[in-house]
């Protein structure tokens, strides 16, 4: 049973074991992505955008985030959306923290709710019509998994589609795996819309689903932090490629250095870590094939900082990078 007793872990480990656990252990340098599979062509309609849409922060540090991290090195972890514009529909990736977070997040196990500090900015469904957004626009909500600070803000737009994968879909409702709002949340009657992964072989992964059908927006199937949890490939116009890992890794240190979660950290969180393990691999092979391709963890700021931004963004005084 996933459960989060991080504290009394913590406090019953030895310092020195803690030191280890902690410490940077880096997977091996895979080799790049072989010539033999191409990097597949999209067609981007000359109007799409990718918008970065933040609704608060998870108070964190780099030692949270990927071993070897500073306990002394603050990391305002992003928690919020990507706004896809595209003419066949506007997608939101993820929906960050929503209008009832206080009373959703009283919901989750004591523990986490200590060790756990976030700030609410500006719901993402505020934050939308803030900017002048036209709702009618929006399509549905892509969730990269279905764990709490990614699913929060989905009551604020009713009756919206939420793409989701199958497996991520079950998780949601099983009370073996931690990640989840507790309680009411898992009564709302989303407008669940499972989506299979139709396609062939994409960048090295076995399968994909193509929303669009013009290779801008791809999934492919990345399980290892939930059951079900994807990666969505996003190519914009002039051929400029974004991959939003989700929760692959948390911050690029984890793909860039090649540095998993801490231990504990991955014991309790991740419902597979070995099969992370294999997917930071294969992304890592992705980007040094494709160097220029732009890796966004959900929870690094640095890396919504390189996607367009909303006018009249709310961040309580501060701006992403």
């Amino acid at each position: 049973m996933k459960k989060w007793p991080f504290a009394a872990a913590a406090a019953a480990v030895p310092a020195a074991r803690l030191v280890r656990v902690f410490s940077p252990s880096g997977l091996p340098e895979p080799a790049p992505l072989p010539e033999s599979i191409p990097v597949p062509q999209a067609d981007p309609p000359a109007d799409m955008d990718l918008v970065a849409v933040p609704t608060g922060v998870n108070n964190r540090v780099a030692a949270y985030a990927y071993t070897g991290g500073s306990f002394f090195d603050k990391r305002d972890f992003y928690i919020g959306a990507a706004l896809i514009k595209h003419p066949q529909g506007d997608l939101l990736v993820d929906s960050g923290f929503g209008r009832d977070i206080a009373k959703q997040f009283a919901t989750m196990p004591r523990p986490f709710q200590k060790l756990t500090k976030y700030e609410l900015w500006k719901p993402a469904v505020d934050q939308l019509e803030a900017a002048g957004y036209d709702p009618s626009r929006l399509s549905g909500i892509l969730l990269t998994h279905a764990h709490w600070d990614h699913m929060s803000g989905i009551p604020d737009f009713p009756g919206l589609p939420v793409l989701v994968s199958g497996r991520d879909r079950a998780a949601f409702y099983n009370p073996e795996i931690f990640g989840n709002f507790r309680g009411y949340f898992r009564e709302t009657p989303f407008n669940w819309q499972e989506f299979t992964f139709e396609g062939g072989p994409y960048l090295g992964f076995p399968r994909h689903h193509d929303v669009y059908g013009d290779g801008s927006i791809v999934c492919v199937p990345a399980p290892g932090h939930t059951p079900g949890s994807v990666i969505v490939f996003v190519t914009v116009p002039h051929q400029v490629r974004y991959a939003l890992v989700g929760d692959l890794v948390w911050q690029r240190e984890g793909l860039t250095r090649r540095l998993e979660r801490p231990f504990l950290i991955r014991r309790l969180g991740d419902f597979d870590a070995e099969g992370n393990r294999q997917n930071i691999l294969r992304m890592a092979s992705i980007t040094q094939r494709i160097p220029d391709m732009i890796v966004v963890p959900a929870h690094d700021q640095r890396a919504f900082a390189e996607m367009n931004q909303l006018p009249h963004v709310t961040t309580k005084g501060r701006i992403l990078p």
